[in-house]
């Protein structure tokens, strides 16, 4: 990757709608609009999340337990304290990467009863 490509990238990384891993809790509930599919994401506990949807639900595999690796711009160049932000890709534990997140929902466990 040239030096120039990996600048734009940490410049962008400031200035896109995240959402932080560290300001997620227990319970809650994030929902992502891919440009091929939509997840739901179930924070639990331990650094794991309950996944359903997308690749997960068209291999008979939801909901399943993984952990979020972080986010992609689509190389190598990985930010690990994010679970989702637009325009990025999104790299679960087991190796899948989503396609370009389009939308993101968040639904505090507190709004859920």
């Amino acid at each position: 990757m040239k030096r120039f490509e990996l600048n734009y990238m940490v410049d962008q990384s400031s200035s896109i709608p995240v959402v932080r891993k560290d300001q997620l809790k227990f319970g809650d509930h994030i929902i992502l609009k891919t440009h091929n599919s939509t997840y739901t994401i179930i924070v639990d506990r331990g650094g794991k999340y309950w996944v359903s949807g997308g690749w997960f639900d068209r291999n008979n595999m939801s909901p399943m337990r993984v952990s979020i690796n972080g986010c992609t711009w689509g190389s190598s160049v990985i930010k690990t304290d994010i679970i989702a932000a637009c325009g990025l890709f999104l790299e679960f534990s087991n190796k899948l990467i989503t396609s370009r997140i389009k939308e993101i929902f968040i639904l505090p466990q507190a709004c859920q009863n």
